[in-house]
C-alpha cells in the first residue's frame, strides 16, 4: 500500500514512521529544505517533546476537543512516547512540571533520531516539495499535485501544521486542502501567545520577570480565571507561562472583542491588611526618605516608578508626608496591579494555532476524513490544542502515530 505524508513536522514524521511500521511504502513530502523546522525552535531550542504524565492528566491539559483525543492518546500515551524516543536512541530527562527534554538540550537531536529512523525503515523523503492540490475521484483519494509533478497513492496523511510561526512553513495549506475536500474549518486564532495591553508603561518594565505572583483574569468585569505562577513584561504587553495559559483559554473572547482585564497580585502571601502594615512600617523606618527610594524592598526596581505613578503619588514626596489615602492606593495596586488587554499577539508569535479542521469530520479512532476516503489528518491542522508543557507535541505524536498505524497492507 502506498502512502503519501504531507508535512515533515512532528506529526508528519511520526505518521510516516508509523505507516512504514505497518509495511506501507511511504513517501514524505516536505516543502522546506529540511525536516522538523518547527521542532528546532520549540522549548526555546531545547524541544519540550512530551509531558511525563498519565493519559488522564494529559487530557486535563487539552483545551480544545479533548474527547476527540481519547483513542489516539490511548494508542500512544505520553509514557509510551518517551519510551519510543528512548528506544530510538534519544536520551531524555524530566524537568519541573514533568516536562520531558532531550538530555542534550538540543531540539535538533529529536529531529535527527526521527530522520534516521525513517531512513532505516525505508521512508522516501522529498524536500523542497510543495503540494498544490489533493486529487480525489468520487470521494476517494487518488493522489497529489506538487511543484515537482504528480504522485499517486492509496492514501495520504495531511500533517501540514497550523498558522503559528509561519517562517517554519506553516502557512495554512492544510486548511485549503481540507476545504477542497468539503471539510469545515473552525476559525483559526493564535494561541499560547503574549497579550498586548492598553497601558504604555509596560515598556518601562520590558524584560522584567515576576515569579510566584497571583493573576486574575476578568472578562467583561467577571473573574474567569485565577492562578499563581510566572509573568513577563514585554515592550507592548505581557507574556510568560500564566499569560500563555490565559491566551489559550480566552482566545475566542479576545477575538470577539470582549473586555479583558488582568489583575496582578505582587504579594499573594500577604493579605491586604498585612501588606498595609508592612508599608506603614517601612515608611516609619524611612520617614525622611522620598517614596521612590523606599519601595525597593517590596518591588523590583523597574516597577517602582510605574507603581508610584499609577498610585498617583509624587515620587519625591517624603514618606512621612504620604497620606493614608495615597498609601491605601499603593497597597491596592500592589495587590491588584491592573492591565487592560487590547488584543493577543499574532501568529508569528504564537506557539500553536487554535481552530482548524473540524473534529466532527474526522474519525477519532483512525484520523481518517469523513468527507474523503483515504485522506487522514494529524497534528496542528486539526482543531485540537493544549496548554504549554509538552502537551501540543504529544498531540502531534499521538495523532500522527494513529493516522499512520491505520494504513494496512
Amino acid at each position: 500500500m502506498k502512502i503519501i505524508v504531507i508535512g515533515g513536522g512532528a506529526a508528519g514524521l511520526m505518521a510516516a514512521y508509523s505507516a512504514a511500521l505497518e509495511g506501507c511504502e511511504v513517501l514524505l513530502l516536505e516543502r522546506n529544505e529540511k525536516l522538523g523546522k518547527k521542532i528546532y525552535i520549540t522549548g526555546k531550542g531545547r524541544c519540550n517533546l512530551a509531558n511525563y504524565c498519565s493519559e488522564e492528566d494529559f487530557l486535563k491539559n487539552v483545551v480544545s476537543n479533548p474527547k476527540f483525543l481519547y483513542s489516539s492518546i490511548h494508542r500512544l500515551s505520553p509514557y509510551e512516547t518517551v519510551d519510543f524516543f528512548n528506544n530510538l536512541g534519544l536520551t531524555t530527562k524530566v524537568e519541573r512540571g514533568n516536562r520531558v527534554f532531550p538530555e542534550s538540550d538540543h531540539a535538533s537531536d529529536v529531529t535527527k533520531v526521527l530522520e534516521k529512523a525513517l531512513k532505516n525503515i525505508g521512508v522516501r523523503i522529498e524536500l523542497n516539495t510543495r503540494v498544490k492540490n489533493i486529487k480525489q475521484d468520487n470521494g476517494k483519494f487518488t493522489g497529489v499535485e506538487t511543484n515537482k509533478g504528480d504522485y499517486t497513492a492509496d492514501a495520504c496523511i495531511i500533517a501540514t501544521g497550523g498558522l503559528s510561526y509561519p517562517s517554519t512553513g506553516s502557512t495554512g495549506d492544510g486548511y485549503e486542502f481540507a476545504l477542497s475536500l468539503g471539510h469545515t474549518i473552525v476559525p483559526t486564532l493564535p494561541s499560547l501567545v503574549g497579550l498586548k495591553t492598553k497601558e504604555s508603561y509596560v515598556r518601562d518594565m520590558e524584560g522584567l520577570s515576576l515569579k510566584n505572583i497571583g493573576l486574575k483574569c476578568l472578562i467583561d468585569g467577571k473573574e474567569k480565571y485565577k492562578d499563581m505562577g510566572e509573568l513577563l513584561f514585554t515592550h507592548n504587553g505581557v507574556s510568560g507561562p500564566l499569560i500563555l495559559t490565559v491566551s489559550s483559554y480566552f482566545a475566542k473572547d479576545i477575538e470577539a472583542g470582549k473586555k479583558m482585564g488582568l489583575l496582578i497580585d505582587l504579594k499573594p502571601a500577604l493579605s491586604t491588611e498585612a501588606l498595609d502594615a508592612r508599608v506603614i512600617k517601612d515608611f516609619a523606618a524611612n520617614s525622611n526618605k522620598a517614596v521612590k527610594n523606599i519601595l525597593g524592598g517590596l518591588l523590583p526596581s523597574s516597577m517602582v516608578p510605574v507603581m508610584i505613578d499609577v498610585s498617583e503619588i509624587d515620587p519625591e514626596k517624603k514618606a512621612n508626608s504620604v497620606t493614608a489615602e495615597e498609601r491605601k492606593r499603593l497597597v491596592k495596586n500592589i495587590k491588584g496591579f491592573s492591565l487592560t488587554v487590547v488584543r493577543s499577539g499574532d501568529f508569528s508569535e504564537a506557539v500553536v494555532t487554535k481552530g482548524g479542521v473540524s473534529t466532527k469530520e474526522i474519525n477519532p479512532r483512525t484520523m481518517e476524513s469523513l468527507k474523503c476516503q483515504g485522506v487522514y489528518f494529524a497534528g496542528e491542522v486539526i482543531d485540537v490544542d493544549a496548554l504549554t508543557g509538552g502537551y501540543n507535541l504529544q498531540i502531534a505524536w499521538s495523532t500522527g502515530y494513529t493516522a499512520g498505524a491505520n494504513q494496512n497492507i
